[in-house]
This record gives C-alpha cells, structure tokens and sequence, in this order.
C-alpha cells in the first residue's frame, strides 16, 4: 500500500457468535488498511468468515473488539443513524444476490442510491445516465430487472455502487450467481470502473483467477488474515 492515508482502515477486529453454550470465534484481530484507488482481493473457503469481514467493514454488523475508520471518521463510535448516513457516501456494495428492486427500472435503481442520501437532481439522473452507458446499459436503462440477464442486472449493480461517487466499494461474491464468462466480464468491468474513478475496490471471491487480478491478496483462515504472494 502507498504512504498516503488509508481510506479504509480496520485494527484488531474481532467477532464471535454464540453456538449452543459456546462461543465461536469467527475473526480474530483483523487488520487491514486500503489505500484511495487500491484494489484487493481477499479469499478463504466456505465459513472463514469472509461476509462477516465484509459486514464489519460496511458497519453493517459491530465488532466485538477493535477499531473501523472510514477516512477520519472513527466508524466504530458512530451511532446507528450516524454510519448508515455516513454509509451511503462513503461506501459501495456489490451483492452476490444484485439486490435490485424488480418493481423499478435500471435508471431508478441506480438512481436509488443518490435517493438514499436525499440527493436526485438533474445532475444525479445525467451521472446514472452516464454510469449506465459505462456499464453495457445505456439503451436498457428503462427495463426492469426482471427483463435483464444476470450479467446486466450485476452490470446495474455496479452502476448503482458508483453511484455516490464513494471512497470504496466492498464487492461479496459479485460473480458468485454468473457463469465463468460472465464472471470474468464483470470483474473486468468493476477493475477498469474503479480505476476511472479512483476508487477503492476490496474484492471477497472464491475464484482464485478473480483474487489474482487485484493489486494486493489476502486470505482469511481460522480467522486470521494474511497476505498473498
């Protein structure tokens, strides 16, 4: 990672859960820093706990020890009301599940985003017009998600993700529903987008072709995390 401030930094996260009269320890002291524009992949197998980093790491779920900072901010003291509003700026997500609404059209999920943070204007409908057409999308911006194949309804997604111009997008399995070719395409895309953007790209995948293209590796196994050659 460069010498420039993270805009994404974790110490010492820890999280257990409880099973039966036991406690079962799924991340022990995790750390991890990204830098603006870095991409990184992280792996592990079935269980390791990678959706529960990713979960720490959006604030989505709280840590039972250790520190979260979105750029300056301590995320980790933050009320609930606090990170989601800081959320929707600051952070992408891409879904293994795409996560749109099948009621509303391409545009109005990607703009979805933008509604969220109380923004949407004519300059937020031109960037998710825009955002669409980088993507593959711009003639099905008017289509439901129902009427796009699972490529493009991840290609939305990814659209949406960009949406708030964020500092980061954390990215959970995004090919995990795709086929091999598919897969590869949209991993393409999120690479070369984020670049564009300059924007952070934390990747978890099982696919170690897909772990391989980002700048830095990790794995997660018995809840530790550790770097790839």
């Amino acid at each position: 990672m460069s010498d420039v401030a993270p805009v994404l930094r974790a110490a010492g996260l820890t999280k257990t859960y409880p099973s039966g009269d036991k406690t079962l320890g799924v991340l022990s002291g995790v750390d991890l820093a990204v830098a603006a524009g870095e991409t990184l992949s992280i792996r592990g197998e079935s269980g390791s706990g990678k959706s529960t980093l990713l979960n720490l790491l959006a604030g989505l779920d709280r840590p039972d020890a250790g520190e979260l900072f979105w750029g300056a901010d301590a995320a980790h003291r933050l009320s609930l009301g606090e990170l989601t509003a800081r959320r929707g700026r600051f952070l992408g997500m891409v879904f293994q599940a795409y996560y749109l609404i099948p009621e509303i059209d391409a545009s109005a999920n990607v703009l979805m985003a933008a509604r969220l943070v109380g923004r949407v204007g004519d300059a937020e409908r031109e960037r998710a017009s825009t955002l669409l057409r980088r993507v593959g999308l711009g003639e099905r911006g008017h289509h439901l998600p129902s009427q796009l194949s699972g490529g493009e309804r991840q290609r939305v997604a990814v659209a949406r993700a960009l949406m708030n111009r964020p500092q980061v997008i954390l990215a959970d399995e995004p090919t995990g529903n795709l086929d091999e070719r598919t897969g590869d395409e949209v991993i393409s895309l999120l690479l070369e987008v984020c670049a564009e953007e300059r924007t952070a790209l934390v990747l978890v995948t099982h696919n170690p072709a897909h772990a391989a293209r980002a700048a830095r590796r990790f794995a997660l196994h018995n809840g530790e995390l550790g770097a790839v050659a």
